[in-house]
């Protein structure tokens, strides 16, 4: 049995395409999905399978990967996922919901490639960067992540959000809660008490951003967030992909939280 690295990678998600990236496999790439917008000069020239919910599987199995990328963090990728084990095509779906899983993720893959040393440097080095010279707070500012404006979709306990909130020096106040994401009203939200809102617009491209929605929103209007100006904007590349820049999403956070 031919046990040699794969040569032909496809991948379907911004995360995978990032962590190939990093890794110094970028070359191994045939394709990627639509969304996937970074490294700009790997991307760049890459033939595109399709948007992560509507990927075309028949192309990505006329490219004859050698292994496909998906994942299982995409709501709605497993019917992706199902159609590429219908087509025989052999492919990983990583599902991380906490920032360990992020690490073992990257060393699965970095594993699959030949290339353990380099993803091992790489969860180091990413660790290294997130850790805070100052021990985060128990009681620190509570922040709420914005996926979706309307209503808010905010993460829980399963996301690695909740953790780089903790490593910045917040807290998540929907943190202890047994679920990845979860749509809350406009009630719920101000009942929180947010000293921050974070917009992060998943499948928006930052300079689209409307902070003004929620600094406009009349349920919202008295949230700590609203009355002392903390609704900032971080791209949902930092926060909402598992791979490498979750390390300038902890960046970002900090920025917010500790100005100083």
């Amino acid at each position: 049995m031919d046990r040699s690295p794969p040569r032909r990678i496809v991948s379907l998600t911004c995360s995978n395409t990032e962590i190939v990236a990093a890794l110094g496999c970028a070359d191994r790439l045939v394709a990627v999905d639509d969304h996937s917008d970074y490294p700009d000069d790997v991307v760049a020239t890459l033939p595109r399978v399709g948007p992560d919910l509507d990927i075309d599987v028949e192309r990505v199995a006329a490219l004859e990967p050698d292994l496909v990328l998906a994942s299982l963090t995409v709501p709605g990728h497993e019917a992706i996922i199902e159609r590429l084990e219908a087509a025989g095509v052999p492919f990983v779906a990583p599902e991380p919901t906490r920032l360990a899983d992020i690490h073992r993720d990257i060393r699965d893959i970095g594993r699959r490639l030949g290339v353990e040393a380099r993803a091992e440097s790489l969860v180091r080095s990413m660790q290294r960067d997130m850790v805070d010279s100052i021990s985060p707070p128990s009681e620190g500012p509570s922040v709420v992540v914005q996926w979706w404006p309307k209503p808010t979709i905010a993460p829980g306990r399963l996301s690695w959000v909740t953790d780089m909130i903790h490593l910045a020096g917040g807290r998540n106040p929907i943190g202890h809660e047994e679920v990845k994401s979860r749509p809350i009203a406009d009630e719920e939200v101000a009942a929180l008490a947010p000293d921050v809102i974070v917009v992060a617009w998943c499948g928006v491209h930052p300079s689209k951003y409307r902070p003004e929605v929620v600094r406009d929103n009349a349920a919202l209007r008295d949230t700590p967030a609203v009355r002392n100006g903390r609704v900032v904007c971080i791209p949902e590349a930092f926060l909402g992909r598992p791979g490498p820049r979750v390390v300038e999403g902890v960046r970002e956070l900090r920025k917010v939280l500790h100005p100083a």
